[in-house]
């Protein structure tokens, strides 16, 4: 599971900024540790609000060029 580059507190506020054509990017975390990188293109399975928060969304979310460009 990755994580955006902002904390969005919930899915909608996710979905909104998407839809607004706010840059919204994604990054895995201890990647340099794991090996696990998330695409530049495809599908990205994300959560949030960030650790050490308990997560309260997940969201499947394609993207383009390193940018979410739809939320499912």
């Amino acid at each position: 599971m990755a994580y955006t580059h902002k904390n969005y507190r919930t899915k909608k506020s996710l979905i909104m900024d998407v839809k607004d054509g706010v840059r919204v990017t994604v990054y895995q975390p201890n990647a340099e540790l794991t090996g696990a990188h998330t695409p530049d293109n495809g599908t990205v399975y994300l959560e949030g609000p960030h650790f050490p928060e308990p997560h309260k969304w997940y969201a499947e979310c394609i993207v383009k060029d390193g940018i979410v460009v739809k939320v499912k």
